[in-house]
């Protein structure tokens, strides 16, 4: 039996453009076409599908791809206070997905949403750990179970990122506030904590810092 060879190294380079291709197209209109996508990347329409079945399983890959790079961001963050862990997180989660907006309100949508939660279950499983510290800690909120709690912070997350213009300043802000806010912090215990964490709100991706 003849072992599977890896992708040629051409066949990497244009999937890796389809799927650059795809982000930008969608950038520009959340609806582009297999077609529009194809001749942004600059293949035909049989090279595409050479890759990818059709638009859905190209979102899937996008989605999968986003997933690893928000996974291995969350990794990053290893602040002790619990709060201080939440309010990195969501920064670092934030301008990742400001830098990807579209795509990343796509991945988010009710469409894609089932598929994007069980690829993000690192993350969720970083932030059930957090605010299961939290609560025990005494500095969430407690009248909500920690699961439930866990949850809450994901949905308004996902409402933020889809709803949020990232061109504003102070996106980011809002952003982490609102996360902080949905786990029991008050409007002058997050001033507090992000007065004396600065820090924080300037921590970003390196794929954010390429685009500045």
């Amino acid at each position: 039996m003849t072992a599977s060879r890896p992708p040629r190294s051409d066949a990497r380079a244009n999937r890796v453009g389809i799927l650059d291709a795809a982000r930008s197209a969608l950038a520009d209109d959340p609806r582009a076409s297999i077609d529009a996508i194809a001749r942004s990347a600059g293949l035909s329409r049989r090279t595409l599908y050479g890759h990818f079945d059709d638009r859905e399983a190209l979102i899937r890959e996008l989605v999968a791809v986003g997933a690893q790079r928000f996974n291995t961001l969350a990794t990053s963050v290893t602040d002790a206070d619990p709060r201080l862990a939440l309010a990195r997180l969501a920064a670092l989660l934030w301008h990742e997905a400001s830098h990807v907006q579209v795509a990343a309100a796509i991945a988010l949508d009710e469409a894609h949403v089932t598929d994007t939660a069980a690829a993000l279950a690192p993350v969720r499983r970083m932030v059930s750990e957090l605010v299961r510290r939290g609560q025990d800690e005494e500095l969430f909120r407690t009248d909500l179970a920690a699961p439930t709690l866990a949850r809450l912070i994901e949905e308004v997350s996902r409402t933020v990122v889809s709803r949020t213009d990232a061109s504003s300043p102070s996106a980011a802000d809002l952003a982490v506030r609102t996360v902080l806010s949905i786990a029991g912090l008050s409007w002058r215990e997050a001033d507090a904590l992000l007065a004396a964490h600065p820090d924080v709100l300037e921590t970003r991706p390196d794929s954010a810092k390429e685009t500045e």
